[in-house]
């Protein structure tokens, strides 16, 4: 009768070794973590294409379905991140952007939401992103105070643009003021000029807009400078070229008139002919208009 062998004994050495079996559990965490990575990229590409598609009908529920899909696979917002806010009031800006948390984020429209945001007078410009799986984050570039708008006994603070600017009025000390309709959207370059030129900006009072189309500035001395349409900085050259030989901001006069390039014309305020324009030195009297 032939003997039956009996079945071989495992050794403590034919066991895998630990380092084994952890790359064998990373392997079917990779496995598993690749097919959900691969799920994930169908339903985006999915939602690109149907979002780039003509809206309505059986595409809008298809893509209905797909937001639905891909909240169900945790792409939900669970984060609103806001860089840049200063001065926006923070209930105002969370109504604008107009998401909650648990929404599905790919049925976000970051399109309208932008165009909400920068809608609020404070922004100026907004820049917004989705980021897979759950945020959402918000740029914000604000508005800053560039002078002080006084018109119909109203003042406001306004930007560069000419927009007005929601802050405080507290926050206006060393802005120029600007009165009148039009100023604000104006106002950069004649600003600018002012600005190079610190002696003149610190005996003004205010810059005053004639017609909707040119500029007067209201010194601290009484005197009125009236400036060419269009040519601030060229006159307010030549302006401060006469002061410099002739201390003309700092004479008592009415106004100086530089709205003709090959003229100028001064009343002094003390003047027994007010009839009669005063000419400074080197300077060609006209009638005034």
């Amino acid at each position: 009768m032939p003997r039956v062998k009996s079945p071989a004994r495992l050794s403590i050495h034919d066991r895998p070794g630990r380092w084994k079996l952890l790359l064998r559990r990373v392997r079917r965490h990779a496995r598993l973590g690749l097919g959900i990575a691969a799920g994930l990229g169908v339903l985006t590409l999915c939602w690109i294409a149907l979002r780039t598609a003509e809206p309505g009908g059986a595409m809008a529920a298809a893509q209905a379905r797909i937001d639905q899909m891909a909240a169900n696979a945790g792409l939900r917002v669970q984060h609103v991140e806001v860089e840049g806010r200063v001065n926006t009031p923070e209930h105002v800006l969370r109504a604008a952007i107009g998401v909650a948390r648990d929404d599905a984020i790919l049925a976000v429209k970051l399109g309208p939401m932008k165009e909400r945001i920068e809608s609020l007078l404070s922004v100026q410009t907004a820049t917004v992103e989705r980021r897979l799986p759950d945020r959402i984050i918000v740029r914000l570039t604000e508005r800053e105070p560039f002078a002080v708008w006084q018109f119909q006994g109203k003042f406001s603070l306004v930007d560069r643009a000419g927009k007005v600017v929601e802050r405080d009025l507290t926050e206006s000390r060393g802005l120029p003021l600007i009165v009148g309709a039009g100023a604000p959207t104006a106002a950069a370059p004649l600003i600018d000029a002012l600005n190079q030129n610190p002696i003149l900006l610190g005996h003004l009072i205010a810059a005053v807009r004639v017609g909707e189309r040119r500029w007067n500035l209201r010194l601290n001395t009484g005197a009125d400078i009236l400036l060419p349409e269009g040519q601030e900085g060229v006159a307010i050259t030549r302006l401060m070229a006469l002061h410099q030989d002739q201390g003309l901001l700092d004479r008592p006069l009415k106004s100086v008139d530089l709205r003709l390039p090959d003229r100028l014309v001064v009343r002094p305020q003390t003047d027994a002919k007010p009839d009669e324009p005063q000419p400074a030195r080197g300077a060609v009297p006209r009638k005034p208009t």
